[in-house]
């Protein structure tokens, strides 16, 4: 697995959904929630997506294209 994207809980949930949509499978690492249950806080880009390294192109290209639709 290749990380893909890191950002906020909420960044990463809509790059997770835009992903699934066009069939690509996530593992979706949450720093805050581990943080939370060992008693840390954490600090900035705490969520985190891996794709399988055959969809790593594809995912960075939805991304892209995701960030210049938010970024108003």
């Amino acid at each position: 697995m290749i990380k893909v994207f890191s950002g906020s809980g909420i960044m990463a949930l809509a790059v997770q959904s835009e992903l699934e949509a066009a069939g690509i499978d996530v593992i979706v690492k949450n720093n805050i929630e581990s943080g939370i249950i060992v008693g840390l806080t954490p600090i900035g880009q705490a969520v985190e997506i891996y794709v399988d390294g055959e969809d790593v192109a594809k995912a960075k290209e939805i991304i892209e294209n995701w960030k210049i639709r938010t970024d108003k």
